[in-house]
């Protein structure tokens, strides 16, 4: 998994400013704040994920599925794996 390598210190940033926003939304319900608050702090999040998602998936593409070495069977089995994981993560 080279591009979560190379891109590790990035990474931990994004995951660090999710488990920093997932920490104030715990705040806020513990201490009883406005549901806006609270629905603002969830799409954050949200957004946040799906961009740490977009990142590390667009890394696995290129580096995995667009690999030239990758057989016609092993390109589609890694192409059936993304979409099984896609198809997991948009539920």
């Amino acid at each position: 998994m080279a591009h979560t390598i190379t891109g590790r210190k990035k990474l931990l940033t994004r995951i660090r400013r999710i488990q920093g926003q997932a920490a104030a939304l715990e705040r806020a319900v513990d201490q009883d704040a406005d549901c806006m608050a609270v629905l603002q702090q969830i799409a954050a999040i949200r957004g946040a994920v799906n961009g740490l998602m977009a990142e590390v998936l667009e890394g696995h593409v290129r580096e995995h599925l667009g690999a030239p070495n990758l057989s016609a069977e092993q390109r589609a089995a890694e192409a059936d794996a993304i979409a099984a994981l896609l198809r997991s993560y948009l539920r």
